[in-house]
């Protein structure tokens, strides 16, 4: 029996495959040694939604959200508790907005990094409002769709403001798909960004507190095949750079949890989407990552909860936009970003704790993988989410990948 008990809650929307995968580690995990000298256990609960007095003390240490964003019942809820109960939230509530992609983009451009040109459009058929045409008659101007999309550049994209899996995405080539696809944007408001031309890679980087994995993505794939396990597929300096901004972001908007996605040419990094604090991070999304992300979680979680890790609300943006006024190069601004991220989740601190009373991790991912367990869970994820017919041919699809993760292990 451990001397302190942790309950981490879960807030979830329909996803459970790396929930169970999540909840099965962390029991395995059992107790760890804290920095005070005692021994700590973390248990998993799923958080369920319920009326809450905003008095009320809530059984949870810390708490991962995938809900919250949509949601607004459980967002209010995260707000309460991180407001006034301290309790840790990998994911900050009160910067949810900047997850519409649009503060996003003004946030990194006034750092510096390499967004490309972009451009915020009116609505094509505005939302219902009983003031919306007295103002529009006396205040809204009159624009040039042709104009504008010129002054960006061809080839560029419209995208929502607030998008996520793709949805709206245009690549516009001319006037006739600008104005296609404006017309079809109805009520939803969009961005006009200048296309990166002749990229030699899309980089998807997924980030769980201070660590990061890069991936291949290859958009254009159904989701089981977009990312492709290949591990030199960018040069020492560009893949820095991604897991540079991967947490640069992070730490700027007190995100934990957190994908990005950048496109390299040469060495150049175009982040293009990096406001994704509800990453996919299915099993059959990640397949071969899937157990890496499964690990940087639990070390993260217990991390936090065991050393007591206080969450920090503010944003603290001034520290980095006196590194963007300053007259560093572009490459001393980066290091100074990432020395800024990497004070803000404490890496050396968290480094040293994984070293001592975590380096049993590795072993107990690896054994799980390698169990019935988690193949039990691959087939009743795999049952449920493809028709019959593609049973066999996911389950060896899916299969063979985690094959190749236990081989790469060299166990």
């Amino acid at each position: 029996m451990a001397d302190v008990e942790h309950t981490i809650g879960m807030l979830l929307g329909t996803e459970d495959d790396w929930p169970r995968a999540y909840e099965q580690l962390l029991r395995r995990v059992g107790n760890v040694s804290g920095p005070d000298g005692r021994s700590h256990r973390a248990l998993p609960v799923r958080v369920t939604i319920e009326p809450f007095n905003l008095r009320d003390k809530p059984r949870h240490d810390l708490v991962i959200d995938r809900l919250a964003y949509w949601y607004y019942h459980p967002r209010e809820w995260l707000k309460k508790i991180a407001l006034m109960d301290d309790v840790y939230l990998l994911n900050s509530p009160f910067t949810f907005q900047s997850m519409e992609k649009h503060a996003a983009y003004c946030a990194m451009m006034r750092l510096g990094l390499k967004v490309p040109e972009t451009v915020l459009v009116p609505f094509k058929n505005p939302l219902e409002n009983s003031r919306w045409a007295y103002t529009a008659a006396r205040y809204n101007r009159p624009f040039d769709l042709e104009a504008t999309a010129a002054s960006v550049g061809y080839p560029l994209w419209m995208k929502p403001y607030d998008g996520g899996a793709w949805v709206g995405v245009s690549k516009i080539r001319n006037l006739d798909e600008l104005h296609s696809a404006y017309d079809a944007s109805g009520e939803r408001l969009m961005h006009l960004q200048a296309s990166v031309e002749g990229y030699d890679v899309f980089a998807r980087s997924l980030s769980i507190g201070p660590e990061t994995m890069v991936m291949k993505f290859r958009p254009e794939q159904p989701m089981h095949a977009r990312y492709e396990v290949d591990h030199g597929f960018l040069s020492a300096d560009a893949g820095d750079e991604v897991v540079t901004i991967s947490r640069l972001v992070n730490a700027f908007f007190r995100w934990e949890f957190n994908s990005c996605e950048s496109l390299v040419r040469g060495d150049d990094v175009h982040p293009i989407d990096y406001a994704n604090a509800c990453p996919d991070v299915a099993l059959t999304s990640l397949h071969y990552y899937f157990p890496w992300a499964m690990t940087a979680l639990l070390r993260w979680t217990v991390f936090c909860v065991v050393t007591g890790r206080k969450p920090r609300l503010d944003m603290d943006t001034r520290a980095y936009f006196e590194v963007a006024d300053s007259d560093r190069t572009y490459a001393e601004k980066l290091r100074e970003y990432r020395r800024l991220a990497d004070d803000y989740f404490e890496i050396d601190r968290y480094r040293e704790f994984c070293e001592k009373n975590l380096k049993n991790v590795d072993d107990i991912v690896y054994d799980w993988v390698t169990s019935e367990e988690f193949r039990s869970l691959l087939r009743e994820t795999v049952r449920a989410m493809y028709p019959v017919h593609e049973h066999e041919k996911f389950l060896a699809h899916f299969g063979g990948l985690i094959d190749a993760w236990i081989s790469d292990q060299g166990r």
